[in-house]
């Protein structure tokens, strides 16, 4: 327990000098920051110096905040070494009567030892005298010492039997209360270092894309817009002096750019003619018509766009609309339970999210890649049906969700939670021939809602913009890359040209916990092993509020590893018991508040042992369900040009494990 008290204020010394260390590099940030505006603002550099500037500015605001909340932790640890003292304190008083057992043993064991000695010398005594013949007074003499002796010795014999059972009863009751007490201290202090963790990962990730920031904002500035603003603010104005005294024309190349990095560009020859001494303002101002005129009638809409490096677009005001004409080549999948029939009068079917039978990439295991490219689903749908003509085109969105538990004994605050979850959106094939035969498609923009329950989020940074200067904390804007997106989507159906859906994994997030509350399957096990049987008690209890809105728990496995060498198993409800595996499997039918008991329950089985007794392992459990979150995450589209044609959510059971 010393050693308990010793490292956790050795963890506070820890975080403390942390702290020191990140608001020293903080501060240097803001000194580094401030010198930059005291950089030359002259030349065509200049510019390149205010990006330096609130990038490091940022990056010093990142590091001020992990400060901000190390001290918080630093709270948190002290409060825990004075709680961590009180508790010891307690302890020592009540293992005081182990104490006394100790002293006891010790000394009846020493009594023991000295009555048996006394006992061994007195015997060989008597011995010695009847083989020297000693007389029969001196014999009865030795004898009655023999006996007194033999009456102590036994004495101290029975004593230390009683001794001895009191001080393994105390000795083990001790023992297990310092077990727990180290038990406790250990998960304490995990979850003091995974808040650390946690706090050091975020300040990782916000540096990440601060460094991603910069180096777009960088890629952005290009050579032209710094000789441009050099121009603008040097310059005197747009017109050459003098020229209005020739007579020859001027002739004007005008360069275009739809990207900075565009492969071909296109070059517009405008001729603008001498200005007529005579017509005064009039014919000045029908000259400038004319140029735009010129300039108009030479430009936009039919050439598509070259192959052009991606870089994020700009946050849209509003989604243009798309054209009423029909839009050839989408095709959407109906549902399977009901082929809809398409007129020009009725609404186009649904169009289901795209996955495969049985390995969907909406499944629990769902995740960006490292890289964060979009994964690909297949579908195995009916055949697809021609859209009538409309003017929005049909995606599908899903939100999967994993929880991951762990209970301990039937202690609601050991409880540990880590809930995360994935939203995909998916695309039909032909959606793409729309997005490559326009030079520019509409902006696919969505409002993420109920985001003040999310811990953090992870958008697809190659896909994914976001504004984070929102000041509600509930909700957050988000659009598409959409060349990007184009461009994956290009790639993934030249490698599976049959698919009539395409999914793509746009972010990932962590929801924010309440512990055992934020459990849809609240556990407490219990265990009484014995040297020839061991009871086991699973008691379960269904937690609606965790999820919204409230649905059942299905395929519910629970699977206990029992060991000991179970001969037999005798179980309510029936489970089935892998000899193999040693382990026990319950198969429950779904759980809800339809359920009995409101979806409260006990799963109790008696194992018989030929080598016991069993050691108290880990159980599992597996469920999962369809059409709830435990975020409550929500998604809305914003503008037109789009319609979401299915939102689909589910969550599923991870590391789902309880101990007693």
């Amino acid at each position: 327990m010393k050693h308990g008290q010793i490292s956790s204020k050795e963890l506070s010394d820890f975080i403390r000098e942390r702290v020191t260390i990140e608001e020293t590099y903080s501060r240097s940030m803001s000194k580094l920051a401030k010198s930059a505006s005291n950089f030359s603002q002259l030349g065509t550099f200049a510019p390149i110096w205010d990006v330096f500037k609130v990038s490091t500015e940022k990056l010093a605001s990142c590091h001020m905040e992990l400060v901000r909340k190390l001290q918080e932790l630093i709270k948190e640890v002290q409060k825990y070494v004075d709680e961590q003292a009180k508790a010891h304190k307690k302890t020592k008083e009540e293992v005081a009567s182990t104490l006394e057992a100790v002293q006891n043993i010790q000394s009846v064991s020493q009594a023991l030892q000295k009555s048996k000695e006394n006992y061994n010398s007195k015997t060989l005594e008597q011995e010695r005298m009847r083989k020297e013949g000693a007389t029969q007074r001196d014999l009865d003499k030795t004898g009655v010492k023999v006996k007194k002796a033999t009456e102590v010795y036994k004495s101290f014999v029975e004593k230390y039997a009683t001794t001895k059972t009191e001080f393994e009863q105390k000795m083990a009751e001790t023992a297990q209360k310092f077990q727990d007490i180290e038990e406790s201290h250990i998960l304490h202090m995990k979850e003091i270092i995974q808040s650390y963790s946690c706090s050091v990962e975020d300040t990782h990730k916000q540096i990440e894309e601060l460094h991603q920031e910069f180096v777009n904002n960088m890629e952005n500035t290009s050579v032209e817009s710094l000789i441009q603003k050099l121009a603008e603010s040097k310059g005197t104005g747009k017109e050459r002096p003098g020229k209005r005294k020739h007579n020859n024309s001027l002739l004007i190349h005008l360069n275009l750019y739809d990207s900075e990095e565009e492969d071909e560009r296109r070059k517009f020859h405008v001729e603008i003619k001498p200005v007529q001494p005579n017509n005064g303002t009039h014919q000045h101002k029908a000259t400038i018509d004319e140029l735009k005129a010129s300039i108009a009638s030479s430009i936009i809409p039919t050439t598509p766009l070259g192959a052009a490096t991606i870089v994020p677009p700009p946050r849209p005001s509003s989604r243009p609309k798309l054209g009423a004409g029909k839009l050839s080549g989408i095709n959407e999948i109906g549902r399977p339970f009901s082929p809809p029939k398409v007129t020009n009068s009725s609404p186009p079917p649904a169009a289901p999210l795209a996955r495969a039978e049985s390995s969907s990439s909406l499944s629990s295991n769902t995740s960006l890649s490292a890289s964060n490219t979009p994964t690909v689903g297949t579908s195995r749908g009916p055949s697809p049906v021609t859209l009538a003509s409309q003017d929005a085109l049909p995606i599908a969105v899903a939100f999967t969700e994993s929880v991951n538990a762990y209970f301990k004994g039937a202690d609601p605050s050991k409880c540990i939670v880590k809930i995360t979850g994935d939203m995909t959106l998916s695309f039909p094939s032909g959606i793409i021939k729309i997005f490559t035969s326009s030079p520019s498609p509409a902006v696919l923009s969505f409002k993420l809602k109920n985001t003040s329950k999310l811990e953090q989020i992870l958008p697809n940074q190659h896909l994914l913009h976001s504004d984070s200067s929102q000041s509600d904390t509930n909700t957050r804007d988000f659009w598409l890359n959409m060349p990007a997106l184009t461009a994956y989507l290009r790639k993934n159906s030249e490698q599976n040209p049959t698919s009539s859906y395409y999914n793509v994994d746009v972010l990932k997030y962590q929801v924010c916990s309440n512990g055992i509350q934020s459990t849809p399957l609240n556990l407490a096990v219990y265990w009484k092993c014995g040297p020839t049987t061991t009871d086991l008690r699973v008691d379960y209890r269904y937690n609606p509020e965790a999820m919204q809105p409230h649905g059942p728990l299905s395929s519910v496995q629970v699977l206990v590893p029992v060991n000991g060498g179970v001969t037999n198993m005798q179980s309510i409800p029936n489970a089935i018991w892998n000899a193999d595996q040693n382990k026990s499997l319950w198969k429950l039918n779904d759980i809800s508040e339809k359920s009995e008991n409101e979806g409260s329950g006990s799963l109790r089985a008696k194992f018989e042992l030929s080598d016991g007794p069993s050691i108290p392992a880990t159980l599992a459990v597996q469920f999962f369900n369809e059409g709830s979150t435990l975020s409550g995450v929500d998604m809305e589209l914003v503008g037109s040009g789009y319609r979401l044609s299915l939102n689909k959510k589910r969550f599923a059971s991870g590391r789902y494990m309880a101990d007693c």
